[in-house]
């Protein structure tokens, strides 16, 4: 298994970002850079990346979501306005911390101001559904020691509808590919058009982070 470095993590964001806006999934992006801290930290980030933690207040999701939104504090911004976030941290050589976060819009004045952008676009059918709920959601990892433990705070998983205490156990960490073909899979594949399939291929993984008594409950499993 070829464990990724952060160089690599940064190529491997950057053509993702690219990939998405030549399909014309996306309307707006920043791309990743890396960023030296103190001893060997080195951040794979995006310009106003400190902002993400406006996500994390008790605030209304449509205050957090306007807040991102006008700062610009995304890697990407969907055309039907749902936000993308990716970073990760490394100690030296080893993956420390990552966050991948997806906001869909929580309203749709997009839509209102912009009808044919949907109406034109199989894509963008279900954004004028009622049924449909705007939920985002997170895939963190956390491997710095006092921030996990075993069941209750695993170190790599998924939090739906910012819930404080929902944090579904992964069995590993999340590489760019991984998060952004779940992404695309499970909220803009139409009848017509699988748009994960056309994702460049990158290669390498993390070393699975779960515990044994993780495996016990419902988890979902990372492709190594």
């Amino acid at each position: 298994m070829a464990i990724l470095t952060h160089s690599q993590i940064k190529g491997y964001v950057n053509q993702l970002i690219q990939s998405l806006v030549e399909m014309g999934l996306a309307d707006d992006q920043q791309f990743a850079f890396q960023r030296s801290g103190r001893d060997d930290l080195v951040e794979v980030t995006f310009p106003k990346a400190g902002q993400v933690s406006m996500a994390l207040k008790d605030r209304s999701y449509e205050a957090i979501y306007q807040h991102l939104a006008q700062e610009r504090a995304y890697n990407l911004r969907m055309l039907d306005g749902a936000l993308i976030q990716m970073m990760y941290e490394f100690d030296d050589a080893t993956l420390q911390r990552h966050r991948l976060a997806f906001f869909s819009a929580p309203h749709l004045d997009d839509f209102q101001d912009n009808p044919e952008i949907y109406l034109n676009d199989e894509i963008y059918a279900d954004v004028v559904a009622r049924n449909i709920v705007p939920v985002p959601l997170r895939f963190d990892y956390d491997a710095r020691d006092g921030h996990y433990q075993e069941l209750l705070h695993p170190k790599a998983h998924l939090t739906l509808g910012q819930y404080e205490r929902c944090r579904i156990p992964l069995t590993a960490p999340m590489t760019p590919f991984c998060f952004i073909n779940f992404i695309l899979r499970n909220f803009y594949h139409t009848a017509f058009a699988r748009y994960a399939d056309r994702l460049p291929a990158q290669k390498g993984s993390f070393p699975e982070s779960i515990f044994p008594i993780e495996r016990s409950v419902v988890h979902l499993v990372v492709p190594q």
